[in-house]
């Protein structure tokens, strides 16, 4: 029996990356997973992998800022397997600029995905948690949501930082419906994001150097820590940060 066996879960920017993975695993460990992103044909690869090895998963497409397909994604879950134990807010995006060359387009673009995607996510999937006994909301932050960066991104930073919050509120305002919630703030994980953003080998090389475990991490060190509060495990867990970084942040 897996660590979520009965469980069923919503992920979202499943299509790739950390997402990916992360539906990857909890299908292995016997949830039923619906999984959303707006990389159609990423996606549907993904679902078919995760069919063709077992798991039962299901693919839809999930534009984080809008509150339709939000709706239409918990109402999949729902209507499918039967209720909704997990949600996952997985997506998001960096842009890499100073202050000074962001543009009100760009602040107002990340805070849509980073920010409002979360609270859409967990406004549409309390509901349905409520209704199947409580369940386990997971926001994916970063280490970013906790100190600042001369790498980082100011407005990625902001991003972040809104969601360990709402993450907190979210946990004491439902507690009561037995909804837990709590924040995982990863370090440099390698993903495409990742390569994007650190392809200069130089400035790379800088941002390993300040990682006493010297790496960077993988999907699957950020998909475990996140099976951990998705299940009973983390029971008596909620409103807390798992920092997930090989060590960046202890220094």
């Amino acid at each position: 029996m897996g660590r979520l066996d009965g469980k069923v879960a919503l992920i979202s920017g499943g299509a790739r990356g950390q997402g990916a993975t992360e539906a990857q695993l909890f299908c292995r460990e016997d949830a039923k997973v619906v999984f959303g992103d707006v990389l159609d044909d990423d996606g549907r690869k993904v679902e078919a992998e995760i069919r063709a090895a077992g798991g039962e998963a299901t693919y839809v497409h999930l534009n984080v800022t809008r509150e339709a397909d939000w709706k239409a994604a918990v109402d999949t879950a729902v209507r499918r397997y039967g209720k909704l134990d997990i949600l996952v807010n997985n997506a998001g995006i960096l842009i890499r600029k100073g202050i000074e060359e962001t543009t009100e387009d760009d602040w107002d673009r990340i805070m849509a995905v980073n920010v409002k995607g979360v609270f859409l996510g967990t406004k549409y999937a309390i509901p349905a948690m409520r209704q199947a006994g409580g369940g386990s909301i997971i926001n994916i932050s970063s280490t970013a949501g906790l100190v600042g960066s001369p790498y980082g991104s100011s407005a990625y930073t902001a991003t972040k930082g809104a969601v360990r919050l709402f993450t907190k509120s979210t946990a004491v305002q439902h507690a009561k419906d037995k909804i837990r919630c709590n924040s995982v703030h990863p370090g440099p994980i390698d993903t495409e994001m990742m390569r994007d953003v650190l392809g200069d080998a130089a400035l790379r090389e800088a941002r390993l150097r300040r990682i006493p475990l010297g790496r960077a991490g993988t999907t699957a060190d950020i998909a475990y820590g996140v099976l951990y509060l998705a299940s009973e495990e983390s029971s008596f867990v909620t409103g807390s940060e798992l920092v997930i970084d090989g060590g960046a942040t202890a220094q």
